[in-house]
């Protein structure tokens, strides 16, 4: 796992009324600190990438369908430097996943509906300064490719 990654596995508490599963709580060791809170949405097939912050760690769920999260990590003082990580995350697999500074991550919208994802930077945005550093999404920077892999 990319250095400074951490993922916490998510349990649905299920009854005749419906379900609830908790995300993100002040007193999770995953959690830092309060920036702000947004949902977006991914289609299926969409890719969206690449970008990191040097401000701040991003913290990402989907509350419904299906993603693949992809991070790569091009941190030149990291022991993980080079290494790429895939998650699988959704429906089938409620995780959040806490993304470090300078780590760059991007998306790919799974199955045949759009993807909610919700996430809870720790620093809300400012578009005056946005703390995003991009490359586009085929970079030769990141060994990956996001076509799907038969087999």
């Amino acid at each position: 796992m990319i250095e400074g990654v951490k993922t916490k596995k998510l349990i649905t508490h299920a009854d005749e009324r419906g379900w609830l599963f908790e995300i993100l709580r002040k007193d999770d060791e995953i959690y830092r600190q309060f920036g702000q809170v947004y949902l977006s949405s991914v289609y299926p097939g969409i890719v969206k990438a690449w970008h990191c912050h040097a401000r701040q760690y991003d913290n990402f769920c989907v509350v419904s369908g299906m993603i693949k999260l992809v991070l790569a990590d091009l941190r030149e003082d990291s022991p993980t430097k080079g290494e790429v990580n895939e998650f699988f995350i959704g429906d089938e697999n409620r995780m959040l996943i806490s993304i470090p500074l300078m780590v760059h991550h991007g998306v790919k919208g799974l199955g045949s509906v759009p993807a909610l994802v919700l996430n809870c930077p720790t620093e809300p945005f400012n578009p005056a300064d946005p703390d995003e550093i991009r490359l586009p999404y085929n970079t030769d920077a990141i060994n990956y490719e996001w076509e799907l892999k038969n087999g």
